[in-house]
């Protein structure tokens, strides 16, 4: 079957057009204008294990996408038109959906029931999947995909991640999948029902390393065995897709794909401390039988698994920037109308000062992050700027965080204000490996 990109382009906006939501929350202009840049929206998300994974059609080769242009490979902190149109559009579902539904997920620990359907209408996920398999990306994205994760966790982590994760597998199907495992997979994310996909990396073990994998893998019979335990793991009630990482014996870490529904899982939701619409959970693998096509790159070595662990580490990254920055939005805001002795409490110097700080430190967050993002997307080498950001945004996220109830005073440690849930959600930086990926 032939790609149109404009009749496709057409067809999808029509049916955006004509969503309540798009024009409700008055966004229609700026996603008309990505559109017609190229993007293609999706719609809707099915149910787990009814979803049947097929190839629409046959890949000579994978389909992978070309490095960004970057002019004399300076690192250029402006955006591109396409970026800040994405950017609007990410930024207006942040502040309208997903912080309206934050204090409602947090308690319920799951996202409202429209929330994948409203997150499919921006359509995200078409820029994941290459224009030969019906998407709409045409080279690399990697820093839209930061200014994404920062924008989504704005309006609050767990949902941000429960949106994102399974474009981080759509990602990982496009930049290592082999022909047939695309042409199997990525359609459906291009398609009207994009499907829950996570990401299975952490295991339960103290200073969790991903590089010294629990979960083992074998090869036996037509494929490999695998066993082991994965906690931690988004959307675990779901998700009809999981990428899932394993310590194949003599060759080293590798990932799986899993179908829902795969003789030998087992699913168990767990209560966590923050992020808490993610819907994180313990998936268990006794005895599972995979076929050889299971394996991403259908080669051991075919995944850079460093580079891996390294882009989920930014996304993570990015939702932590984006976090902090509502922590200093918020308390700006308090610390302005908080009035003590006669004044606001932000004319006292020690506050100030904090505030100052933490604006200062969420700045080299942000530009740290956007550098790696960078060098990503360029196809330079970024496993030391995303481990620096790893690192600092780990560190001074905690910090915010604390600073933030700290500054709210008695408030803080209060459920009255949101600051309490951002330092929670915070926390989840310095755990997690996997989930949303760049």
């Amino acid at each position: 079957m032939s790609f149109d990109p404009i009749a496709q382009g057409l067809s999808l906006l029509n049916r955006f057009a004509g969503a309540e939501w798009v024009h409700k929350y008055g966004v229609y202009d700026t996603a008309q204008k990505v559109a017609y840049n190229g993007s293609r929206e999706g719609f809707k998300v099915a149910a787990a294990v009814a979803r049947q994974f097929k190839a629409v059609k046959k890949l000579a080769s994978p389909s992978r996408l070309p490095t960004a242009d970057r002019a004399a490979g300076l690192f250029d902190l402006s955006l591109t038109d396409e970026q800040s149109m994405v950017r609007d559009m990410a930024q207006r579902f942040s502040r309208e959906i997903v912080r309206e539904a934050a204090e409602a997920s947090e308690k319920e620990c799951k996202a409202p029931e429209d929330f994948a359907e409203s997150f499919a209408e921006l359509g995200l996920a078409q820029f994941a999947v290459p224009e030969s398999l019906g998407g709409a990306a045409a080279e690399s994205w990697e820093v839209t995909q930061a200014l994404v994760c920062e924008d989504m966790a704005h309006g609050d982590m767990g949902l941000a991640v429960a949106a994102l994760t399974p474009v981080g597998v759509a990602n990982a199907l496009a930049r290592w999948g082999s022909a047939d495992q695309q042409a199997r997979y990525l359609p459906e994310f291009a398609g009207d029902n994009p499907p829950a996909a996570t990401v299975a990396v952490n295991e339960r073990a103290p200073a969790f390393d991903p590089f010294a994998l629990k979960t083992r893998a074998t090869v036996g019979g037509d494929g490999y065995l695998i066993n082991g335990e994965k906690t931690m793991v988004p959307l675990i009630d779901g998700a009809e897709l999981f990428l899932v990482a394993a310590e194949l014996v003599g060759s080293g870490p590798v990932l799986f794909l899993l179908e829902a529904g795969t003789e030998g899982l087992s699913l168990e939701l767990e209560a966590t401390m923050g992020a808490r619409a993610g819907r994180f959970g313990t998936l268990k693998l006794d005895n599972v039988q995979v076929p050889q096509s299971a394996l991403l790159g259908e080669e051991v070595g075919a995944v850079d698994y460093k580079e891996f662990i390294d882009r989920s580490h930014l996304a993570w990254a990015g939702l932590a920037v984006g976090t902090c920055q509502a922590v200093l939005d918020y308390v700006k805001e308090y610390c302005n109308e908080r009035v003590a002795f006669g004044e606001p409490i932000s004319h006292r110097q020690a506050v100030a000062f904090m505030i100052a700080n933490i604006a200062i430190e969420l700045e080299g967050m942000r530009l740290l992050l956007w550098r790696a993002a960078s060098r990503a997307e360029a196809g330079k080498d970024f496993h030391r700027e995303a481990y620096l950001a790893h690192v600092l945004c780990l560190e001074k996220g905690m910090e915010i965080g604390t600073n933030g109830v700290q500054l709210l005073g008695g408030h803080g440690f209060t459920k009255e204000h949101p600051v309490e849930r951002w330092y929670r959600d915070l926390m989840a930086i310095g755990v997690m490996h996997g989930g949303p990926l760049l």
